[in-house]
C-alpha cells in the first residue's frame, strides 16, 4: 500500500506539472498575440496604411508584453519548484549517468554558467543602433 506521504506528493507533482504545462500555454498564447494579432507600428502602418492602435481584452501591445514576461517568472519558480521536488532522484540520476566526479563538476559548472547567462544576456550585451 502507497504512502499517505508519497500519495500527496504524488498529487503535488501533478498539480505543477499541470501548471507548469498550461503555463507554457499562456506563454505562447501572449508570445502570439504580441507577434501576430497587435501588429507593431510598422505593421500596422503596412496592414491598414497608418498606425492603429490595437488592444485585446482592453490590454494593448506593450502590455501584454507585461503579461508575457510575468508569466515567464512563474513558469520560472515552478520549474525551480519542480526541481527542489525531484532534487534527490536529480542527484541520483546525475550521478549514475556521469561516474566521473570531476567530470560532473565541470558539466555542472558550465550548466550553471550558461544558465547565467542566458537569463542575463540582455543586461550584458550592448544592442546595436541602426539609423535609416
Amino acid at each position: 500500500m502507497e504512502s499517505r506521504w508519497a500519495n500527496e506528493q504524488s498529487k503535488t507533482n501533478l498539480i505543477i506539472d499541470g501548471l507548469l504545462f498550461l503555463g507554457m500555454m499562456f506563454l505562447t498564447g501572449t508570445g502570439y498575440v504580441r507577434k501576430y494579432i497587435l501588429l507593431s507600428g510598422s505593421a500596422s502602418r503596412e496592414a491598414f496604411g497608418k498606425k492603429v492602435d490595437m488592444l485585446m481584452l482592453g490590454i494593448n501591445r506593450d502590455g501584454w508584453s507585461i503579461v508575457h514576461l510575468y508569466s515567464a517568472y512563474f513558469i520560472l519558480f515552478l520549474l525551480l519548484l519542480h526541481i527542489v521536488l525531484h532534487w534527490k532522484q536529480i542527484t541520483v540520476m546525475y550521478k549514475q549517468l556521469i561516474d566521473n566526479g570531476i567530470l560532473r563538476l565541470v558539466i555542472l559548472a558550465a550548466f550553471i554558467i550558461i544558465s547565467l547567462f542566458l537569463a542575463a544576456f540582455p543586461f550584458i550585451l550592448e544592442p546595436s543602433m541602426i539609423t535609416g
